[in-house]
Parts: C-alpha cells; sequence; structure tokens
C-alpha cells in the first residue's frame, strides 16, 4: 500500500522530531547563502532549537527572490548545481531556483511516493501532457513517474490527435495533464466517436498546474471515467509533489518531513491554528542548493486537522482556494497583468486603457486584451489594423509565452472608473 511505510505513517511526535533536526540543519546551511546571511542578520535567533523559533524568523517572498537574482539564494558552490528552473518576471527580474543532483533525486523520490499513494505501480503506462522545460510540472511528473518504474511517454502538451493515438496504440493508463485540457480530451474523444475506458484503457489523471474546483473534478471524472488526483507545488520549493491526494481524495497530504507548513492571516502574517483558512506558509527542510525559509506563497488553504482514513500522518491541507495577489493563471501558465501592460506601453500608437478579459472557451482558459489606440490610426487601412493587431500578439506571446487574443478599440470605449482602476475581468466559472 506505501511507497515508504516507515516514513508515511510515521507516528506525530518521531515526525515533529525529524523536521527539528532538518530545520536546525537547513537553518545553519542557509546561513552560507548571501541573502539568508543579510536577511537573518537582524534577528536574535542564531540557531533552531525547536520548531516555534522558526515563527520568530522573517517571512521570505517572491519579491526577495528577484532582489536575490541571480544566486543570492544559493548555499553551494554553483558548480555543485546540476539544475535551475525559472518563472517569467512581471517588469524585472524573474525568480530562479537551483538544483543539486541530491535536490533533483529526492524530487523524484517524493513524486514517485505521491504516484504510488494515489495507485499508480510500476506496470502503468504514464502519459504526461504538460509542458517541459523552465516550467517544473513536466519534468517533476516525469522524474516521478521513471523512478517508480512506468512507462514513461514525454509528449508534452496539445495536438489531441496525437494525444488519442498514443493513448490507443500504447495503451496509456495513467495521464498528466491540466485540468482544462482533461476536458477538452473528453470532447475530442467524444467527437470521435470513441470512449475512454472502451477504447482507451485510461484509468487515472493527475491535475495541476491551475485552479480547479470539486465541480471540474467530478465532470473530469464522469467524462473520462477516471479517478482525478489532485496534485500541488510550487516551483521555489521544487515543483510539483509538495502535496498530493491520496485514494480518499479529501484534501493533500503535504509532505512534512521535506516541508514545514503554517497558515498565516494574509494581512498581519499571525500563524493560525489548523482548521482556520490562511496563506500557506512553506519552508524547506532539505534542499541543498537553495532553502527557503517561511516562503509566503500567497495560496489560500487551510491545514485538515482530522487523520487521514489511509493512515498517512503527514497532515493535509484542502483545496486551493485562490491566490491573495495578482497573478493569473492560464492553462497552466503564470501571467501578471503587469507584463501586459508593459508591452501595450512600449508600442507607438497604443493608449493608456487598456482591459484583459479572461473566459473559458471549449474548456480551455482565453485572454482577451482589449486596448485603445490613437484615433488616427483609425482612419487608416483595414490591413493596417490588422498589421497591428498581429504586432502586438506576437510581443505578447513573447513576454508571456502564448498567444492571447487582440482586440482594437478606439479611444474612451473602455470605461473609465474613480479610484483603483480595474484591469482583469475574469469571467471563468467558480462552481
Amino acid at each position: 500500500m506505501y511507497w515508504n511505510k516507515d516514513i508515511e505513517c510515521m507516528p506525530r511526535e518521531k515526525l515533529q522530531a525529524l523536521q527539528l533536526k532538518r530545520l536546525a540543519d537547513s537553518f545553519q546551511r542557509a546561513l552560507s547563502s548571501p541573502f539568508y546571511k543579510e536577511h537573518f542578520a537582524s534577528g536574535k535567533i542564531k540557531s533552531i532549537s525547536s520548531l516555534d523559533d522558526l515563527e520568530k524568523l522573517p517571512f521570505t517572498t517572491k519579491d526577495d527572490l528577484r532582489r536575490a537574482f541571480p544566486h543570492g539564494l544559493v548555499c553551494v558552490p554553483i558548480e555543485e548545481t546540476v539544475r535551475l528552473h525559472s518563472s517569467s518576471g512581471t517588469t524585472g527580474n524573474p525568480t530562479v531556483v537551483y538544483h543539486t543532483k541530491n535536490d533533483l533525486d529526492i524530487w523524484a523520490d517524493l513524486m514517485a511516493r505521491s504516484l504510488y499513494m494515489a495507485g499508480a505501480r510500476k506496470e502503468d503506462v504514464f502519459q504526461n501532457m504538460m509542458g517541459y522545460g523552465l516550467f517544473t510540472g513536466g519534468l517533476g511528473l516525469h522524474y516521478g513517474a521513471e523512478k517508480l518504474g512506468m512507462l514513461t511517454i514525454p509528449i508534452g502538451p496539445g495536438n489531441t490527435h496525437r494525444q488519442i493515438w498514443f493513448l490507443q496504440q500504447f495503451h496509456t493508463t495513467i495521464a498528466h495533464i491540466l485540468p482544462s485540457y482533461a476536458l477538452r480530451l473528453a470532447a475530442a474523444l467524444r467527437d470521435a466517436n470513441l470512449e475512454s475506458g472502451k477504447d482507451t484503457r485510461l484509468k487515472m489523471v493527475i491535475v495541476g498546474a491551475e485552479p480547479h474546483t470539486e465541480g471540474v473534478r467530478r465532470k473530469i471524472e464522469e467524462l473520462l471515467g477516471v479517478k482525478a488526483f489532485n496534485c500541488y507545488g510550487l516551483s521555489e520549493m521544487c515543483g510539483p509533489g509538495v502535496a498530493f491526494e491520496c485514494e480518499h481524495q479529501n484534501g493533500l497530504h503535504l509532505w512534512e518531513d521535506h516541508f514545514f507548513m503554517e497558515i498565516v492571516d494574509p494581512e498581519t502574517g499571525k500563524r493560525l491554528p489548523d482548521g482556520e483558512e490562511g496563506e500557506l506558509v512553506l519552508t524547506t527542510l532539505i534542499r541543498e542548493a537553495m532553502p527557503v525559509f517561511r516562503y509566503r506563497t500567497r495560496d489560500i488553504t487551510s491545514i485538515i486537522p482530522e487523520p487521514c482514513l489511509c493512515g498517512r500522518t503527514h497532515r493535509r491541507i484542502s483545496r486551493i482556494k485562490g491566490r491573495d495577489d495578482d497573478m493569473l493563471i492560464i492553462n497552466g501558465v503564470n501571467v501578471f497583468p503587469m507584463q501586459i501592460e508593459k508591452v501595450l506601453m512600449s508600442i507607438s500608437g497604443v493608449g493608456t486603457n487598456y482591459i484583459i478579459e479572461v473566459k473559458k472557451q471549449n474548456y480551455m482558459d482565453k485572454l482577451t486584451v482589449k486596448v485603445e489606440i490613437h484615433e488616427e490610426l483609425f482612419t487608416g487601412t483595414l490591413e493596417g489594423l490588422e498589421k497591428l493587431e498581429l504586432d502586438i500578439e506576437r510581443q505578447l506571446k513573447d513576454e508571456i509565452l502564448f498567444t492571447p487574443v487582440v482586440k482594437l478599440v478606439e479611444p474612451n470605449a473602455i470605461p473609465v472608473v474613480q479610484g483603483k482602476v480595474k484591469r482583469v475581468i475574469d469571467l471563468r466559472q467558480t462552481d
């Protein structure tokens, strides 16, 4: 039943003792980084002797990671690191996370543990429909699947016809997929008069990288005839594999032998008790290259205090409710409105007013940017306007890594509101 029963079912007192030892070691290691040497200098904590000592340390934020660019948080010689992952920047530096070989091995173990907990076994065939590259989702699940011993197909995203062909030809049983794309895949199977479970052997999907509701999960399970498991992670910790659902699908077990979690009030930063909803704060416990302390994830959730029926003692977090910042997740890609504004404001002829609209179309997120342009441009040719639209779309794609729809409108076509401007209209269903 278990990938590692001794760890996953460890009594709480032993698990907390393990956390304390690893936290103390990680604290000393973090002092080797220029960032944490300065970040902790003003505090009174010189060593960790209690788990409560962690609360006395300052938070780490995404802005801190940007300021420490490119390697201010690295605790080992750069030549000992073997990989980095990077997120896109908003108006400045991206966040960059480094890994040693041991960090990557541990990450693969975590993913194998997570997949096994959900029911994956060596004899399964794993089709990875997520993106590879600097995005951690694809690679994280890929190495975990191989670690578990599954035949792994690194097909990547898109090309639904090809995805279905691989599902059928290689008898795929488990897929890693965006929730929105899972619904689109189900529609494509239906259009091809194919039935999942009859014309394919798919029995399980791992969904992550974008928020989704329990209603969406149920729809995926119904349409594909599978069990859909929720996966949580973020690149600042390692990527996917921070928390995962067990067979009971009632919250995500957060692997507390690798991460120390806190729930805090987003406004005050005060730690909240189990069961109360707040912002998830995470600390790495054994990462070598780049330990991170009290990282504010901006994700809103709560710790489920009741024991899980599966017997695992690692506490669960509830489904992520949302974020307390302005980041959008579009088909698994992180987008900040300021990224779009930066591009628009650099283009000659574009006005100062614009709006970003997000909605669902054929189960996928669709982002449309409506932007005012100077009046004289409307006196030109239709060909010129179309060329400008295409040019804006191209520049936005270079910045946000996918192509939005751009609609040019006349000056004053977008209402101006008093007070704080609302640039984003998110029309996606929330039920």
